[in-house]
């Protein structure tokens, strides 16, 4: 099922995704990779407040390539998302909401989902040049001298993905094999 939704992503709006559903995200993301979210975490164990509004969040795993002119941001794919899995249940805890990257997630990740109603999201690998033109807008945040691993906040429009896991404990890359599999 196609749906379309706004961020910021709350726990309402995740309970009512599920697994397999086609999402096109409207609003405010933010992108991080394993750099970023390693700083985030030396953050948290100083005591001190995370530089982003963590509550409800969408993070993006990416990095994008430098924008050509007249365009906010390059090629903007999704990177691997087990690399952020010693990361994320915290994140979630913390009250972040939603995911973006691609390939499959840890038991201790796909229980935070369950466990904080939230979602992890999909997006196409090898579009990156497509997805770009989904995102309007692009500053970083902080990080900077992370380069393409800084922190960055979009504005994206129309953002494509699939619900692989949702707060029911369904998963994507578990049920579609069972399609193909023979008896």
């Amino acid at each position: 099922m196609d749906k379309k939704i706004t961020t910021p992503i709350t726990a309402e709006i995740a309970s009512s995704l599920h697994a397999g559903d086609f999402v096109f995200i409207t609003g405010t993301i933010y992108v991080a990779r394993d750099a970023a979210h390693k700083r985030l975490m030396e953050v948290l164990e100083r005591g001190e407040q995370l530089p982003i509004e963590i509550k409800d969040s969408t993070i993006y795993y990416m990095g994008p390539s430098p924008a050509r002119e007249g365009r906010p941001i390059g090629s903007a794919g999704p990177t691997t998302a087990s690399r952020m899995d010693k990361y994320a249940p915290t994140l979630l805890d913390l009250g972040e909401k939603a995911m973006i990257g691609k390939g499959k997630r840890t038991k201790d990740v796909l229980n935070a989902v369950i466990r904080n109603k939230a979602v992890y999201f999909a997006a196409i690998g090898g579009a990156g040049a497509l997805l770009s033109k989904c995102i309007k807008k692009s500053e970083i945040v902080c990080y900077e001298d992370l380069g393409a691993e800084a922190i960055r906040k979009l504005e994206v429009e129309d953002f494509p993905v699939v619900v692989v896991a949702d707060c029911e404990g369904n998963n994507l890359y578990e049920t579609a094999i069972l399609e193909y599999k023979e008896d």
